[in-house]
């Protein structure tokens, strides 16, 4: 029985695979490697099934770890240590347009940053905010912005205009 046992780790191992087709873990994968490292064990003499599961395990566990070890070194970055910033993020020091003109007490008026427009208000020791004003994002608090405005010789990006 032992002499084909390659075969049930082979058949393991391809149904694995073929799952991990099905399943966005991108876990079974290595465990289907892990299965077929078993069965060609197996097929070249390693009839223990003892050893065979220690392949198994080991390759798994070893793939599994490394997998997950290079992808989140490879795609996420620490917000202190990383300089890509995404989304809100992303935002102080960007440059937008005012479209909507100061209004009440707070002086809330609207501004466009990268297409969205955003509720925002003017930053500490900053007039209320004028339609086509160019502002840049000073900070942002919940769901409101607070911007500052700045010279006409910067684009949208903060870089300085050659003209």
């Amino acid at each position: 029985m032992t002499n084909y046992l390659w075969i049930f780790w082979a058949i393991l191992g391809a149904v694995l695979v073929v799952a991990e087709i099905f399943t966005t873990g991108f876990v079974l994968l290595w465990f289907g490697i892990g299965a077929l490292a078993a069965g060609l064990a197996g097929l070249l003499g390693v009839h223990s099934i003892i050893a065979q599961f220690l392949i198994f395990a080991i390759v798994s566990i070893a793939l599994t770890a490394a997998s997950r070890t290079i992808f989140v070194n490879y795609f996420s970055r620490e917000k202190s240590g990383g300089d890509l910033k995404t989304g809100v993020e992303g935002l102080p020091g960007k440059i937008g347009t005012v479209v909507s003109s100061s209004r009440g007490p707070l002086h809330e008026g609207a501004v466009k940053v990268f297409g969205s427009t955003w509720t925002a208000y003017p930053a500490a020791g900053e007039e209320p905010l004028e339609a086509g004003d160019r502002v840049e994002v000073d900070r942002i608090q919940g769901a409101s912005i607070y911007v500052k405005r700045i010279e006409a010789g910067r684009d949208w990006r903060g870089k300085e205009l050659n003209s």
